[in-house]
């Protein structure tokens, strides 16, 4: 389907006839012309030729005639190609009856794991949280649709030292009483009142010390107060997820502690296979290439010197299982940029071990920060941390005013449900939309409004396109013959034709942006389509084929955010 592939398939050839040597055609989207190649410039110093001759040659040996209506040199050594009607009607009468949009499913399916949103037990999620559940959640989308098999990791902070005094603070209010707080949400309460008698209570102290030896020993009683604290959080982080709309479930849940019977096998392993070197009491692995600022060879601690372990014991443990028991061959770690140091030495030191060897690879999906107006790390008034719930809640409530102010005529619940849908798909296409490797600003705003690339814009799209449904009280025919005669339609045809490439090029990449970036593309280019060419008042044929367009294009706006995790109401 991919139209640029096509062509490019069709001139590699005969470049490569030309030059002696493969080359790349650099086939491209051109104003001058459907598409251009420019490789023939490259070419002339190479092979001593003027690059006009060069792309001459190539075009008496190409085979286009059948895909192109015209196929000229312009210019200094340019390669214009105009792509003939009948062949891009064809693609796009093929896309109409492709329940997959012309996106196949993948030759080689993989077994992926994508650990992604991450918050710890006893602690509220807050907009730091946002990025990694929404970015992990898309990839999840994507590469299960794609035909992989997906397994979602939700690395609980479940464990360490932190919960003697969380179970301490547990026992002192009652459990009937915490449970009643934890199941309201105020984790962080909880966890400010816990860590306030910490700090100022000698013997509230050392009992969470001794609470801490309990845990760790397999204490039957203190492992089930253990489980209260964790059940609890799980709930709330559950309604999180259910309000942002994400796919993690009960299930995806593993926690630090699920690691824990993993973590001295792997390090009696590592010293097994030689690479433990003991450094200041710790016991470490010193991965090649990884030196500190002062040049000095840069540590990976698996096990303190207390005899405690640490995230870098539970990451490797994580892999060991992933790749050893799961036989995942793509680990994808959806974790913010400042943690790149820490993962690139793990993943290191998996190598060394043995326990991420070809084909399996891990990746740090690494992202940028939230951003207030004022350019600086987005904070509350009280210059606290965003809560996650505040932000969701604001964003539908604004979402949804607008939504009543706008279409007054829509019912309460209609408007409520069009109001979540429109702010949650605002605030996750405002963070799918930016380069994820770069901090953006949170602008309600921006976000909300109907003009831009927003996903209030695409989905008016998508909605405006089911009103011409509703008004004409016919559904389109795939079977249609496709005409493109106007300008208008000839540039829809090869956006919809685009969508395959763009998928590819996210599920190897990850950067959702291109994604946001060609649904906008698309949305922009029917709305062009749809103010110069009538529809419903068009004489057959060509009222057909317009329909077509319209519905393969509400498909396309549809699978696109649905990928990205927004919704699609049929009005707004």
């Amino acid at each position: 389907m991919d139209l640029e592939k096509l062509l490019t398939d069709r001139l590699a050839p005969a470049f490569a006839a030309v030059a002696g040597v493969p080359v790349d055609p650099v086939v491209r989207r051109s104003q001058r012309a459907d598409f251009q190649s420019d490789a023939a410039l490259a070419l002339a110093r190479r092979l001593g030729r003027p690059p006009r001759a060069i792309a001459t040659e190539v075009l008496e040996r190409a085979e286009v005639g059948d895909l192109c209506a015209a196929a000229e040199v312009s210019g200094p050594g340019f390669i214009n190609l105009t792509v003939a009607e009948r062949t891009l009607g064809g693609l796009v009468s093929a896309l109409a009856t492709d329940p997959r949009l012309g996106v196949p499913a993948s030759a080689a399916p993989e077994t992926v794991v994508v650990d992604y949103s991450s918050p710890n037990v006893a602690k509220e999620m807050h907009v730091g949280h946002l990025r990694s559940t929404v970015i992990g959640d898309a990839a999840a989308r994507l590469l299960e649709w794609l035909g992989h098999r997906v397994v979602r990791a939700n690395h609980l902070g479940d464990w360490g030292t932190p919960f003697g005094m969380l179970i301490e603070h547990l026992v002192d209010l009652g459990e009937a009483e915490a449970t009643q707080e934890l199941s309201m949400g105020d984790l962080d309460s909880f966890y400010q009142a816990a860590r306030a008698k910490f700090d100022t209570d000698e013997a509230f102290r050392e009992r969470s010390r001794l609470r801490v030896v309990a845990l760790q020993g397999g204490d039957e009683g203190t492992r089930r107060l253990w489980r209260l604290l964790v059940e609890q959080s799980e709930r709330y982080f559950l309604t999180v997820y259910d309000l942002l709309d994400v796919t993690l479930t009960g299930r995806d849940f593993q926690g630090e502690s699920s690691y824990n019977d993993l973590l001295a096998p792997v390090v009696a392993e590592l010293d097994g296979l030689g690479l433990l070197r003991e450094s200041d009491g710790a016991a470490c692995v010193f991965p090649p290439g990884s030196v500190g600022r002062d040049g000095e060879p840069l540590p990976l601690i698996v096990r303190k010197s207390d005899g405690g372990y640490g995230y870098p014991a539970t990451d490797l443990a994580a892999i060991r299982h992933r790749t050893g028991e799961l036989g995942a061959t793509r680990l994808l770690y959806v974790v913010g940029l400042p943690q790149q140091r820490h993962f690139e030495m793990v993943y290191a030191v998996a190598e060394q071990a043995g326990w991420l060897a070809p084909p399996a690879r891990a990746e740090h999906v690494g992202f940028g920060s939230i951003l207030g107006p004022d350019g600086r790390m987005l904070r509350s008034r009280a210059g606290g941390s965003v809560k996650l719930v505040g932000l969701l809640e604001e964003a539908v409530a604004r979402a949804t005013a607008l939504t009543r102010s706008r279409n007054p005529e829509l019912g309460e619940a209609e408007a409520a449900e069009v109001g979540r849908a429109v702010g949650i798909g605002a605030i996750k296409y405002a963070d799918l939309s930016s380069d994820r490797h770069r901090d953006y600003v949170l602008d309600w705003e921006r976000m909300l409004s109907l003009d831009g690339n927003t996903a209030p814009y695409l989905q008016y799209a998508y909605s405006r396109i089911r009103s011409i449904f509703r008004r004409a009280g016919v559904a389109a025919r795939p079977d249609a013959g496709i005409s493109l005669a106007e300008p208008a339609e000839r540039a829809l045809a090869f956006e919809l034709v685009g969508f395959g490439a763009v998928v590819a090029q996210v599920e190897r990449s990850l950067e959702f942006h291109h994604l946001a970036a060609y649904l906008h593309r698309l949305a922009t280019a029917f709305s062009a389509f749809y103010e110069r060419c009538p529809v419903l008042r068009a004489e057959e044929p060509v009222r057909e084929s317009r329909l077509v367009l319209c519905d393969l294009t509400a498909r396309v706006l549809r699978q696109g955010l649905h990928l990205l995790g927004i919704r699609t109401p049929e009005r707004m």
